[in-house]
This record gives C-alpha cells, sequence and structure tokens, in this order.
C-alpha cells in the first residue's frame, strides 16, 4: 500500500497498519527467534481475517472509492492478459483518434473476436492523454466502426466499460455527443453477433451505455454501475456534494444490487483485495466466463439471440405494485 492510497482509502487502515508490522518483523525475524515467528504467524491470520471483514462490508461509496485507484487493471490490462494474440486499431475514419476508448481485434482461446473498452490512464499525465477514460463523440464512433467490421465479418465483440462518464466539454457537445452515443445504442440492438459487456471499473451515465447494449451483461464484484456519479447526483438533488454517500446508498450501484435488479446477469468474483491485488487471478476468471459464455451464445440461431437482447432491455426497470 503506497501512501496515498493510505489517504484515499481510510477504510483499509487497519491492513496497512499491520502490513506495517510485518514488514518490520519479517525484517529481524530468523531461526533463533521462534516467539517472533509466531507472532509472525499470529499478525498473518489477523491480516486475513480483517481483510475479508473489510471487503465482505464495503459501503457502495467504498467500492467506488477502491475501483477509481491508479493500480486498478484497466481494459488494455485485461485484454494482454486474456487474449492470445491481438492488436489495437485506431482513428474514426472521421479524423480523431480519441485514447479514452480502445479497440481491437485478437484471438480469445481459439476464437477470434473485436474487443472494445474504455481507457483509464496509470498515472496524472497518462490520465490527461485518456482524458480519465472519458470518451468523446470520435470515440464512441470508433467503436461502432470496429463493431459494424465485427457484425459485417461475423466476429464476437467484447466490450469493457471503465469510465465515470462520457466527456461533458463544450467541444465534445459540438461535436455531437449524444447523437454519438444514441447511434450507438440504436446499432448495437441490430447487430447479428453475440456481445458480452464486463464492468470492470466505474461505469458511469451515457458514457457507459454508449457501448453497454450486450446479450450478456458481467460485473466485476467491487465494480459501480449507476446512472451518475454519487457526487453528481448529491450535487443535482441536495445542492451539496457531501451527500454523495447518502447518494450512493440510493442508486443501487454495486454488482449485488444490479443482480437482484436484473440489470447485470452475473457477477465476476474478484481476489481478496480487488482485481489490483491479482490481476492475474481475475483476468483467468474473467477469461473463463467469457469463454463458457460466447460457446453459449454462439449456439442460438441470429433471430433468437437479437429477440432476447431486446427482450432484456424491455425488461429493465419494470416492477410490480400489491
Amino acid at each position: 500500500m503506497n501512501p496515498k492510497k493510505t489517504f484515499l482509502l481510510n477504510f483499509l487502515k487497519p491492513i496497512i497498519e499491520l502490513e506495517y508490522e510485518l514488514e518490520k518483523l519479517n525484517s529481524v525475524s530468523n531461526n533463533s527467534f521462534p516467539n517472533i515467528k509466531n507472532q509472525l504467524n499470529l499478525i498473518k491470520l489477523s491480516l486475513l481475517q480483517i481483510k475479508k471483514d473489510i471487503f465482505s462490508s464495503l459501503t457502495p461509496l467504498q467500492r467506488l472509492n477502491l475501483v477509481r485507484q491508479s493500480d486498478r487493471p484497466t481494459t488494455l490490462d485485461y485484454i494482454s492478459l486474456i487474449m492470445d494474440n491481438w492488436f489495437e486499431l485506431h482513428g474514426d475514419r472521421g479524423g480523431t483518434d480519441d485514447p479514452a476508448l480502445v479497440v481491437g481485434i485478437g484471438k480469445l482461446s481459439s476464437q477470434t473476436v473485436v474487443f472494445l473498452g474504455h481507457q483509464r490512464g496509470k498515472d496524472t499525465k497518462d490520465n490527461v492523454v485518456r482524458n480519465f477514460g472519458m470518451a468523446s463523440p470520435g470515440g464512441y464512433r470508433k467503436a461502432l466502426r470496429i463493431m459494424e467490421h465485427a457484425n459485417k465479418f461475423q466476429l464476437p465483440i467484447l466490450t469493457f466499460i471503465d469510465t465515470p462518464g462520457a466527456w461533458a466539454g463544450i467541444e465534445a457537445e459540438k461535436l455531437g455527443q449524444g447523437e454519438a452515443i444514441a447511434v450507438n445504442l440504436k446499432q448495437m440492438f441490430s447487430f447479428d453477433v453475440p456481445i458480452i459487456c464486463t464492468i470492470i471499473g466505474e461505469g458511469g451515465s451515457g458514457g457507459a451505455l454508449g457501448i453497454g447494449v450486450a446479450d450478456k451483461i458481467f460485473m466485476f464484484q467491487y465494480a459501480v454501475y449507476t446512472v451518475a456519479t454519487p457526487e453528481a447526483c448529491a450535487a443535482i438533488l441536495w445542492k451539496d456534494s457531501k451527500k454523495s454517500l447518502v447518494a450512493a446508498e440510493s442508486l443501487k450501484i454495486t454488482s449485488s444490487d444490479l443482480k437482484a435488479l436484473d440489470i447485470i446477469d452475473d457477477i465476476i468474483e474478484e481476489p481478496l483485495g480487488g482485481s489490483q491485488a491479482n490481476p492475474l487471478l481475475a483476468s483467468v476468471t474473467l477469461k473463463s466466463k467469457l469463454i463458457n459464455e460466447l460457446g453459449f451464445l454462439q449456439k442460438l440461431r441470429r433471430k433468437e439471440m437479437k429477440e432476447l437482447r431486446y427482450e432484456k432491455f424491455r425488461k429493465i426497470g419494470a416492477f410490480y405494485e400489491n
């Protein structure tokens, strides 16, 4: 745990303190100090239990802070770990190449697939280049271009969501941000190929929906998916961003909430401490899930698959009153 994470994630303070104690004991322990080794083992057991307790009871806002950490695996991290071979494609053929949304072609096991996803930076400089994962209209048009290519050549589409929202700058509005997202929504419903979407971190607003129409929607255990960030919601409803904790609870942004509401199809379990604690293990779990679901979807007839996709989204928001 680095100092930056300590400051941002106060709920991890007990873990950080115990890890510090372990580090000190490790530096002095050897075979001639059996008492220290026993103490070391006890602390390790305590640390494991504390981690389990903390991560099993995270609040929605704590989950949001967790997935915003810079060491959280990004779209390209997962692609490099789950694909046997892959290469990135660039440009929307309209004059722009938005680095906040990456697209490409790769091999998932023996299956050629098209992938696209939001790409955050790993540090401040990289985040500025990637616009913090907030895609511009050019990014969504680039995504549409590669998806149309996939539909033409009958390649499955894998999308990865990780954005606080679409870029809301004046320039984005001038270039047709709303129109670009709307066209993507419309076209994704029409495609004849399987589409699987995975929310790997933060899924925010229309920026997430712009690549979020799919036959199957999966979500990592600690990821969040929301109509607006809790901070924005609190500012809009109560004119007070400090009420983001209340907003986060009310918005139902966690994987378990969204699974109960049938907005997502399944939850992908993360390693203890989140995917950033063990990106390789998280990738193995993700890869297995994607391969299994692709196998199922490819057995469906095109018409049946599109009808199921349509019905899936028509049911979102349905409720019963006594």
